[in-house]
């Protein structure tokens, strides 16, 4: 069995001021909804100014909306005193005709983060456990310290360096778990679960168990998707995006989707408000953009490959991504390495517990990419002290991240 652990304890996001709660039992039901940008934000070194420097810690997509979906916004903007509900259903139309879902299987919120952070709520209680991936996201994991959930982590399985979700030990953890959450491909490690992994996962979890997939990221990889588990039935919520691939973070817009009497249960905490028309006219333009998927991915695909060849040919190891990140090991703490580039006005990724010495990368623009080289160069350059020698990882490059355990 796997020790539970508490989200809330000392790891860089208590620190800042907007992590300070009230004290007693107040500070519980205080807790917010927290996102990728809460999390990123609290872990850099310091407040930076978002318009200085350059930014691969958030796992956002620097291009930014479409150009049809930009247009979609500008014509939508003299419109802006009306709700425009029909905008939000024929939104959820699109997307499930384009899946073959039922309208009455997915709901559109503001991003993901809310039907993540609702699910863990509507699932999971001081009796029914979060089974979650370690390293993994932790928004979960501040869901369930307001359901008054224990947290299970289970280390992400690496037999070949796949730093990927160890189905049979998440579904041994617990008899009774609330909610397990599998990301896929899985941040921070952009490294994708195999199909028959999550399928074994559907077919044996307890009866009473949801299973939270996260399929933020899964436009940027081959993988197989989730949505036909929904099709058939199973206990399962699948969480979709527009903040990655589609690049409107800063918009807001996802969809939760499920059986319908799953969603109604994630729905009644929250997600009955009017969402921004801006956002669901991007949302609409980027779903009817046929070549927006795999021109970006594309594009995401090959800054990725040539940054981690890059890194591999200097001796470090990273985990296999097929996301818009990924884990790399720089073989000393990595606050250290983090705080450096900082200085340079080059903001990388947080560091998870589980693995001190790995900083997460997002993949931003080639020139982005470029920079962080250099830049990443001259820090690891300026103080070897307490590294690893560098002949060592590349006579080691083939072997697995044995520090993940």
């Amino acid at each position: 069995m796997y020790p539970t652990v508490d989200p809330l304890a000392p790891n860089g996001i208590s620190r800042r001021s907007f992590f300070r709660f009230a004290a007693g039992a107040s500070a519980v039901a205080s807790l917010p909804i927290l996102t990728e940008a809460h999390l990123a934000y609290a872990e850099r070194p310091r407040f930076a100014d978002p318009n200085k420097g350059i930014h691969i810690d958030a796992n956002e997509n620097p291009m930014g909306p479409s150009e049809a979906a930009r247009q979609a916004i500008i014509d939508i903007v003299p419109r802006g005193g009306r709700y425009l509900f029909s905008g939000e259903e024929e939104l959820t139309g699109i997307f499930a005709k384009q899946e073959g879902l039922s309208a009455e299987s997915v709901i559109p919120f503001a991003g993901s983060s809310a039907p993540l952070h609702y699910t863990v709520l509507a699932f999971t209680s001081k009796d029914r456990p979060l089974v979650t991936a370690d390293p993994g996201y932790e928004a979960p994991m501040w869901a369930a310290k307001v359901s008054g959930a224990s947290v299970i982590k289970v280390p992400l399985a690496d037999p070949k360096g796949e730093a990927r979700h160890d189905i049979k030990a998440m579904l041994a953890a617990a008899s009774n778990p609330g909610v397990i959450y599998l990301c896929n491909p899985n941040n921070p490690t952009g490294t994708c679960t195999p199909r028959s992994d999550i399928e074994y996962a559907v077919a044996n979890a307890p009866k009473d168990t949801v299973l939270l997939i996260d399929e933020a990221y899964i436009h940027l990889c081959d993988a197989p998707r989730s949505l036909d588990f929904v099709k058939e039935g199973k206990n399962v919520v699948v969480l979709r995006t527009f903040s990655k691939l589609y690049g409107m973070a800063g918009l807001r817009m996802g969809f939760a989707i499920g059986r319908p009497d799953l969603l109604a249960k994630i729905s009644s905490l929250g997600g009955m408000n009017a969402l921004p028309i801006t956002a669901v006219a991007a949302a609409k333009a980027s779903l009817l953009d046929a070549d927006l998927v795999s021109t970006r991915k594309k594009i995401i695909a090959n800054t990725r490959m040539q940054t981690l060849a890059w890194l591999k040919s200097e001796g470090y190891r990273c985990t296999p991504s097929e996301s818009n990140c990924f884990m790399l090991d720089v073989r000393k703490p990595g606050k250290e390495v983090q705080a450096a580039l900082a200085a340079k006005d080059m903001y990388v990724g947080r560091i998870w517990p589980a693995w001190p010495n790995s900083l997460r990368i997002t993949v931003g623009t080639a020139d982005e990419m470029m920079a962080f080289r250099k830049d990443f160069t001259e820090v690891m350059n300026s103080n070897t002290a307490g590294l690893v020698p560098p002949e060592m990882p590349r006579r080691l490059q083939q072997a697995p991240f044995t520090h993940l355990s």
